[in-house]
């Protein structure tokens, strides 16, 4: 659910979060450009798939195993979660969740095209059997983040925003408060990497 009125980032994270594949990293490099300071390692370099960079914090990938005490550093700043990792996040603190959502056949493509990059077997699970898995999840997620008083919820189609940006940057503008710098994130879209179509 969006918010409105007049939002105050200094205690609250900003979680960008969805699929993986589904534009996250986009998502945050925007947010950056727009003037939100992010919690980032720089772990994670920039390859093919990703030749912007991934934006990751690496100890966001040990929520599950309870280590949630980096959580007060993020507090005004954005931080990528992705969607598997949300519901470990302790209800202590305040967050806005951008949620970055893709049609699920060209999530599911990206994911095959990035395994055969890592020389592991795409077909391990078929496409039909994987498309249901992210749905069900997607489900238990929305389910999940509707219970949350502590969570307000911003949803971004990546596929319209890559056509049509300046519709979402505003929403993303206000849902934050409205202090960035709209003209520089629609600079960071980039359709040449829009490649996984479907």
């Amino acid at each position: 659910m969006v918010g409105s009125g007049k939002i105050d980032l200094k205690d609250t994270i900003v979680v960008v979060s969805g699929l993986p594949r589904s534009g996250t990293s986009m998502m945050m490099s925007m947010l950056e450009a727009g003037g939100l300071p992010l919690l980032k390692d720089g772990i994670r370099q920039a390859d093919d798939e990703n030749p912007k960079g991934y934006y990751e914090f690496e100890r966001v990938k040990k929520l599950r195993e309870g280590d949630v005490d980096w959580l007060p550093e993020a507090r005004g700043k954005g931080v990528k979660i992705i969607s598997y990792l949300l519901l470990s996040l302790p209800k202590t603190y305040a967050y806005r969740v951008i949620f970055v959502q893709r049609k699920l056949p060209e999530i599911i493509a990206s994911q095959r095209k990035m395994l055969i990059h890592r020389g592991e077997d795409p077909d391990k699970v078929s496409e039909e059997e994987l498309s249901n898995i992210l749905k069900n999840h997607l489900s238990q997620v929305d389910t999940w983040m509707e219970d949350q008083p502590n969570i307000e919820r911003l949803d971004i189609d990546y596929n319209r925003m890559i056509q049509d940006p300046q519709a979402d940057i505003l929403r993303i503008h206000s849902f934050l408060g409205g202090l960035f710098d709209m003209g520089k994130m629609a600079q960071v879209i980039d359709p040449n990497l829009y490649r996984q179509r479907k």
